[in-house]
């Protein structure tokens, strides 16, 4: 037993040891120093670890936290798999209207969130687009799984975006086994530089990465997302669209830390400018709402900064 202590010990260490070691490394562009000072204010004296990027003004205007570190993603890896099925969808390998038939023993057991297995138990016959859906829109862990595998594996998603020349990023498991072991969550790791720049990628969609049907599909889908609430869209104006997706690890029990509390996205004024916005919060001692209050009070800042009302 004190053995597997040692291990288990050992095994952190070496998870640790993978992330970059800077500290709070910042940077801004074009003006941007008051943003960058408002973050720093927010994260002060907060419990937490947390990294920022934020890209506005056409890309012009960029701001970064901690924005080179890892950071375990959890859910927020589905918004990577979608646009992977999305590229094979464009391909003709699938097609969005395809109906995928799925059994009990596709669903992941009771402890996982899914509430495609709580709303049809029996299993049943689904879209490729509903299982997009609640994959993002949701964040069903069920969903997530299914779709991996429709593709191939974790690696494949990890692959698809390497040839897009996003490097800072690793997918190693998919929701079962990312969730089988606390650890395995530091496998599935991106920067928040890397997730900006991926949404920029492919929101501006330079090079028809995805069809317009896809792509209309995909940014309705992350408009719709219901989870984190209090979180990028928390202190923003009643009605402001944002198209995004969220990841939470929980708490560990044991030690009290949160490992993962995320959201990314786009924030959308009411003149169509907008600007992308990445959020990353780990090794908290920090309770939920606090963390989310953080990205909440960033994403005001933000909104504020940018804000072509106010300048």
């Amino acid at each position: 037993m004190k053995f597997t202590k040692i291990l288990h010990v050992q095994l952190v260490t070496f998870l640790l040891s993978c992330l970059p070691l800077s500290v709070n490394s910042q940077t801004s562009t074009n003006g941007s120093d008051s943003l960058l000072h408002k973050i720093e204010q927010i994260v002060a004296n907060k419990k937490s670890t947390v990294g920022v990027s934020i890209i506005g003004n056409n890309g012009k205007d960029v701001v970064s936290w901690n924005g080179d570190k890892r950071f375990p993603m959890q859910s927020v890896f589905k918004f990577h798999i979608a646009l992977v099925v999305l590229s094979e969808v464009d391909k003709g390998t699938f097609m969005l209207d395809q109906k995928i038939t799925v059994s009990k023993k596709d669903y992941l057991p009771k402890s996982f969130w899914s509430p495609l297995r709580d709303d049809y138990p029996q299993g049943g016959t689904f879209t490729i687009a509903q299982l997009i859906q609640d994959s993002v829109s949701k964040s069903d862990n069920s969903a997530c799984d299914i779709l991996i595998r429709l593709v191939g594996t974790p690696k494949t998603i990890e692959e698809y975006f390497k040839k897009m020349k996003i490097n800072d990023l690793q997918i190693t498991f998919n929701e079962k086994d990312m969730q089988a072991v606390w650890e395995n969550m530091y496998q599935n790791w991106t920067t928040p530089n890397a997730a900006s720049e991926t949404i920029k990628l492919f929101y501006e969609n330079k090079n028809n990465l995805l069809s317009k049907a896809s792509y209309d599909f995909f940014w309705k889908t992350n408009i719709e997302t219901i989870t984190g609430q209090n979180r990028i869209k928390g202190l923003l104006p009643e009605g402001t669209i944002v198209a995004h997706k969220t990841g939470w690890s929980g708490t560990n029990k044991k030690t009290g830390i949160t490992d993962a509390l995320n959201d990314i996205g786009i924030v959308f004024f009411p003149n169509g400018t907008y600007f992308i916005i990445s959020v990353f919060i780990t090794d908290s001692k920090e309770n939920v709402e606090t963390n989310e209050r953080i990205i909440a009070d960033i994403a005001k800042a933000a909104y504020d900064h940018f804000n072509p009302t106010i300048k």
